[in-house]
């Protein structure tokens, strides 16, 4: 069975150095066993007022590429949340490729000093459900309650049973090797920008990649 990696995403801290190493060391896990199992993220929680004091951009920046890799990871990736979900754990939860809401979880786009805060949650939102539909929430920071995260997409289900719905999403991937499901995963990315001329290549490589005959180690 493939182990299960985990880690937990506090979002009523700002990014914090934790935080980040944390996010990177379950990465490193998966980059070096890149097996069919998942990494399950676990989120909740919110920023108070005042959350943005400490942060600078160079943080921000260091923060977003920790996200930037475990977007990319080579293992299917399922976030849990519950509760008021906001800041780093929204942050979190949208790269996922698996998103599980629970019942009375709401997404919360949390304002700074003058508006609401402009990170790249904004941008992940507007990838998912499109500009008018989270226009409220990227404005003016109206919460997304869990029924309207799922009839958006910006959620894939919402489950009383967190732990069965990580397992769920175990038993999705099962047999899929995590090097080709990044690879889709990349494919799909590149779908909604790419021209087909442009999306061929990559496609074809992809094909030509699962044509091959597999790989048998020595051992």
């Amino acid at each position: 069975m493939e182990e299960l990696l985990t880690v937990a995403i506090d979002g009523a801290e700002p990014p914090t150095a934790a935080t980040v190493n944390a996010v990177r060391a379950v990465c490193d896990k998966a980059e070096d066993r890149p097996g069919c199992g998942v990494v399950a993220v676990q989120v909740g929680g919110a920023p108070a007022a005042g959350w943005t004091g400490d942060l600078d951009v160079m943080r921000i920046s260091k923060w977003e590429r920790t996200l930037r890799r475990l977007e990319r990871l080579p293992r299917a990736t399922v976030a849990v949340a519950s509760g008021d979900c906001g800041g780093a754990a929204l942050d979190a939860f949208l790269v996922c490729d698996v998103r599980v809401v629970t019942p009375g979880t709401r997404l919360l786009v949390h304002g700074d000093t003058t508006a609401t805060w402009p990170g790249m949650a904004g941008y992940r939102l507007v990838q998912l459900a499109g500009p008018a539909r989270v226009r409220r929430a990227l404005l003016f920071g109206v919460p997304i309650e869990a029924p309207e995260a799922l009839a958006l997409g910006v959620a894939d289900e919402l489950a009383d049973d967190p732990a069965g719905a990580v397992a769920a999403a175990a038993g999705l991937v099962s047999g899929l090797a995590g090097k080709e499901v990044a690879i889709r995963r990349q494919l799909l990315f590149d779908a909604a920008t790419t021209s087909f001329e442009d999306a061929l290549g990559p496609h074809l490589a992809a094909c030509d990649r699962a044509l091959r005959p597999p790989v048998v180690e020595a051992s």
